[in-house]
């Protein structure tokens, strides 16, 4: 009997570690509201509203594709942001797809493919594919990027990086 018992609240253990946490639906769509209004930020080019996305101070870090190897702080982020906007002779092109969340109270995380496309300052074409993992804060209600980790594929035989990254 004991043996029985000792069975069933390890077989209760192992379900409760795989059971995926119910994501409230609320701070889902609070969070697919964040991403569009970042994709409008991106598309405008405004500098000030896609920081109103990440949380403010020295608790943002972000891992990008570009050097340095992270940003640490809003500051820093910023400037990272305002080269990449001055890159484009006009209006970017910016879309988020495949975009995943999970949320469970103050802390949510999500996955996405990011894409951005236009002309640089001397009308060169820019073409990129992104991965961006992202993990979220809630902060006096109100959902924020606290870390952020932008990524490419690369061909380890030629240790080129895949751009275009399809699928």
């Amino acid at each position: 009997m004991k043996l029985a018992a000792i069975a069933a609240a390890a077989a209760a253990a192992c379900l409760s570690i795989t059971t995926p946490v119910r994501a409230d639906t609320k701070d889902v769509e609070a969070i697919r509201r964040v991403e569009s209004q970042f994709a409008e930020a991106v598309n405008a080019g405004n500098v000030d509203a896609i920081m109103k996305v990440y949380a403010p101070g020295q608790s943002l870090v972000v891992f990008d594709v570009v050097p340095p190897r992270q940003y640490i702080g809003a500051d820093a982020y910023r400037k990272d942001w305002q080269a990449f906007v001055s890159m484009f002779a006009g209006p970017v092109k910016f879309d988020i797809s495949d975009l995943a969340i999970t949320a469970n109270g103050e802390l949510a995380y999500s996955h996405s493919i990011q894409h951005v496309s236009g002309s640089d300052t001397k009308n060169k074409p820019f073409d990129l594919v992104v991965r961006v993992t992202d993990v979220y804060r809630k902060t006096n209600g109100r959902w924020l990027i606290v870390h952020e980790h932008v990524s490419v594929p690369v061909d380890l035989e030629t240790k080129q990086p895949d751009l275009a990254s399809k699928p």
